[in-house]
């Protein structure tokens, strides 16, 4: 059965037509499917663990921001020199790139009060929209900066003096080059002097365009059509230089990456896709068709899907280009997610600049068809293409044809430009598929790093921050991706709006609303044993068996490499041999009955697998009083079966290596504490719960020196007998002193020293156990007993009253005969109405009940079915108590009822609520 999904969506190529009386109906279909499409993969979808979680507060990492200023979110790096420049709200900051907490200048750029009174008038919020946002920072030389700022929705740019830190104080237009909104997408890229920008050239936001401003050229920029453009969300622009030596001679290209609102797919609501567009440095437009456009300008889909699932990745956040010396060899990686941000997946893609170019080199184009009353469709063009390929660069070939640049080429090539920008053939990732998928997480930006490990292989490292504040590092070999770790970078969960990355420094730079973070590119020194170290495989970080430390590779030299162990499958036989931990270094742990016991261990990595072992045996969920947690083992109420050798051990699965590799991670002995008995000392429950209070406190302070004095234990009086529901709550073992036995529900945590493997500390004191800790633990079983003791009560007024009401059966009736006797008082409430009535009756008529029988037995007993009280009787049947018979005729007036029954034709021997009473 075949199933029309999102990606049969895409790689449709419209060449069949839909009727429209059946367009709807089928709209709704995709829709459902499309769900249903949604819901599998949020539920079956892929999902990949960071092997280590680091916190921001156990890392010492380097911040800056400053009171009063936010959105540090545009950053540039300059190699040449120790800068790191920072644009933010209404300042630029000047930050060393060694060590961004050391500021080395500043500059601010404020709105004056005219342009902010003509930005609220737009309805524009002043206290934030109406400042100046620093979005553009770009290297003009070594000695300037071109910078660009919202300046209140009339956007400004100007030059920035690096010998002085100062701006040169003559603005100029910054329409084209920088947003408007300071939430709208844009990106620039400075090449040779000339700022190439994709962004809104209204404030509106609906005139998209991608332009070229030159100092020695006039503006270029793109058609106004949605053919072109199509509400873009830019992401990312950047050159791909062919160099002087290419055989082909073609010109340097500009590649801008975004996300539209697709024109050749149909679809029930805006389906977005993710874009490649390209021009050509040397463009200067057309002579007579597109004066002053882009000649050079096509645009191509990029693919990020998964195959196996049929879905989509349709929005790319951030690009990142790894660049080679040889074009051939560059690496193209994004970051995507859904159109639809409820199924929480993100993934990274990576393409092949040779596969971007044969795309836009040899691809097919596709062209508007017009059918169906006006419908429009982007179909395949089939017909002759111009013999100068549209949408090419200058090349050696155009050069012999004496086309020296776009100004000679013919009108007929640039028109079918203007009307084709379009490609069909798509760009397909590396693989047909994602190198890296997560669920719940969001990511936002990209920076990769290639390395080489010591095993002679180059691995490319890839950072992903997300719009969380956290920071993953995953390595790429083989067309296989491993999580490394996950990095705390901001203290507040908040979006990275800018990522970079410094080869030179190692570092990353990331940047928020909050301020700027820099952390190293590796935490190698955190790994404390040799197996953590390799089971990492991390490019970045080796073990040195001589200094007994994981280093990084770049801070050893290359003569040094060979001392160091590394294995990027995670082959942890590689390491040294050490001895085990012998039994008598296990950690004493003294405990005393009754009592909880916590035994740690500290496991570093999020893939390994905690295993117990007591005396030998594996632990499981099901042994009684164990309860096996993530990084401790809670022993309940120890007794003398609990006494014994408990081991902590971490199993780890390495994929690549195939293995499994276990380690002894912490060792502890347990054993009771028992009091020594004084054969002539006895103590008894404290009824007062403040002496139980003190005894909890003494304890606490320390239950485990022997040599003090014994305090005075609390006695209660003789006469006094401690009633069963406290015994149970406060009876505890005989001891001579209640200060050297803790509350029998209290919990002693044990914490080992932090270094691996855990190395013995002799017997360790088990005092711990304030009545802070006790409370923690026993609050609820006492609240748990309050509560069955209040309902056992409640149970038992309500089994007594029914009981006394003649509501239950025989046997209780029976008890109450006994307890209240056989004679019924004529005060009690069932018999008053009875008694009344047939006291004002005529006294032949007068019933008279005793307890000896009667010679009329049948009229008495008669009598007795009539007078019985079922319960269910809301009103008397005849006035002042009388019972209505033949008998007594006119001695009651019959009332009206809404039922008429003969009671003397059918005999009734019980009431029921569905039957009239007689």
């Amino acid at each position: 059965m075949y199933q029309y999904s999102l990606a049969d969506a895409m790689t449709d190529k419209g060449n069949f037509t839909v009727p429209k009386t059946s367009e709807s109906n089928m709209g709704f279909g995709v829709l459902g499917v499309f769900l249903g499409l949604l819901l599998e993969v949020s539920t079956h979808g892929p999902h990949t663990v960071p092997r280590t979680s680091w916190r921001h507060q156990d890392l010492d990492l380097m911040e800056f921001s400053e009171p009063g200023i936010f959105n540090y979110s545009t950053l540039l790096l300059s190699e040449k020199s120790d800068a790191l420049y920072v644009g933010a709200r209404e300042a630029i900051f000047q930050l060393s790139k060694k060590n961004v907490t050391v500021r080395n200048n500043k500059v601010q750029w404020k709105v004056a009060e005219t342009p902010v009174s003509m930005c609220t008038l737009k309805g524009k919020s002043k206290e934030k929209d109406c400042l100046n946002y620093i979005r553009v920072l770009q290297a003009v030389n070594d000695e300037r900066l071109y910078v660009c700022g919202t300046h209140a929705f009339q956007p400004l740019c100007d030059y920035l003096n690096l010998t002085d830190f100062s701006l040169t104080g003559r603005p100029e237009d910054g329409r084209g080059k920088c947003s408007f909104d300071p939430s709208q997408s844009f990106t620039t890229v400075m090449v040779d002097g000339e700022l190439y920008s994709g962004t809104s050239y209204n404030f509106l936001g609906s005139e998209p365009i991608i332009s070229r401003y030159s100092p020695s050229h006039s503006l270029l920029r793109t058609e106004y059509s949605t053919s072109w453009l199509n509400e873009p969300s830019f992401v990312y622009a950047d050159v791909i230089k062919e160099g002087h030596n290419a055989a082909s001679g073609e010109d340097d290209k500009i590649y801008f990456f975004f996300t539209e609102v697709s024109v050749e797919y149909e679809f029930f609501g805006k389906l977005l896709i993710p874009r490649v567009a390209r021009v050509c440095k040397g463009d200067l437009g057309g002579q007579r068709t597109l004066q002053k456009k882009w000649t050079s300008f096509l645009k191509a889909k990029l693919v990020c899907s998964m195959p196996e699932l049929n879905f989509v990745f349709n929005v790319v956040h951030d690009i990142f280009i790894l660049k080679e010396s040889d074009s051939k060899d560059t690496v193209i990686y994004g970051v995507f997610t859904s159109q639809w941000g409820n199924v929480g997946l993100s993934a990274v893609c990576a393409y092949k600049m040779t596969d971007v170019e044969d795309a836009f080199s040899r691809g097919k184009y596709m062209q508007k068809a017009t059918v169906e009353h006006a419908h429009t469709k982007w179909v395949r063009y089939n017909g002759i293409i111009p013999t100068q390929r549209p949408g090419a660069c200058i090349n050696n070939e155009m050069r012999h044809q004496n086309i020296n640049s776009s100004l000679n080429l013919p009108d007929k090539t640039l028109q079918f430009v203007k009307d084709h920008p379009l490609l069909e053939d798509p760009v397909l990732p590396i693989g047909n598929r994602p190198r890296l998928i997560t669920r719940d997480v969001n990511y936002t930006q990209i920076a990769v790093e290639r390395v080489r490990a010591l095993d002679g292989n180059v691995y490319d490292v890839v950072f992903t921050a997300t719009d969380k504040g956290i920071l993953h590092k995953s390595v790429v070999s083989e067309g296989n991706v491993h999580l490394v770790e996950e990095v705390q970078l901001l203290k507040t969960s908040e979006s990275i709006k800018t990522l970079l990355l410094s080869s030179e420094t190692r570092s990353l730079y990331a940047g928020s609303d909050s301020g700027v973070v820099q952390s190293p590119t590796a935490f190698c020194g955190r790994y404390l044993s040799c197996e953590d170290c390799v089971l990492a495989r991390d490019p970045y970080c080796a073990w040195s068996h001589r200094n007994a430390t994981c280093v990084n590779t770049l801070d050893v030299p290359r003569p040094q490499h060979g001392t160091l162990i590394q294995s990027m499958n995670g082959d942890a036989d590689k390491c040294p041999r050490v001895p085990g931990l012998a039994v008598k270094d296990y950690q004493q742990v003294t405990v005393k009955p009754g009592s909880s016991v916590e035994l740690p261990c500290l496991v570093q990595s999020n893939l390994a697998q905690v295993m117990w072992k007591s005396n030998g045996s594996f632990l499981t969920e099901a042994s009684g009083f164990h309860l096996i947690g993530d990084s401790s083992l809670l022993i309940y109420s120890v007794a003398s079966v609990d006494q014994g050798n408990y081991e902590c051990w971490s199993v780890e699965w390495a994929p690549a290596a195939k293995k499994n590799f276990s380690r002894l991670l912490a060792g502890y002995a347990v054993s009771l504490g028992l009091p020594t008995r004084a054969p002539d000392q006895v103590v008894q429950v404290t009824a007062t719960l403040g002496r139980e209070d003190a005894a909890s406190t003494h304890a606490a302070e320390g239950n485990d020196n022997t040599d003090r004095a014994p305090l005075t234990p609390a006695i209660a009086p003789p006469s006094y007998t401690a009633p069963a529901s406290v015994s149970i709550l406060l009876t505890s073992p005989p001891q001579t002193d209640p200060s050297l036995t803790p509350p029998p529900s209290s919990t002693i945590r044990f914490h080992p020293k932090q270094h691996h493997p855990p190395s013995p500390n002799g017997p360790i004191s088990e005092t711990k156990a304030p009545a802070a800790e006790y409370l923690q633990h026993n609050n609820s079983s006492i609240a748990l007993l309050f509560l069955f003791l209040l309902f056992f009560l409640l149970f038992l007024s309500a089994l007594a009253y029914n009981c006394y009401m003649q509501y239950l059966p025989a046997p209780c009736m029976r008890m109450r005969a006994a307890l209240l006797g056989s004679h019924k008082s004529a005060s009690q409430p069932e018999y008053r109405a009875c008694e009344a009535g047939l006291m004002e009756a005529p006294a032949a008529d007068k019933i008279i009940m005793t307890e000896a029988p009667t010679q009329n037995g049948s009229q008495t007993s008669q009598n007795l079915r009539a007078l019985r009280d079922t319960g269910y009787e809301t009103e008397p049947e005849c006035g002042n108590g009388r019972v209505t018979s033949h008998n007594y005729g006119d001695n009651c007036a019959p009332q009206e009822k809404p039922f008429d029954v003969d009671c003397d034709s059918q005999s009734i021997q019980f009431a029921d609520a569905d039957e009239p009473y007689c």
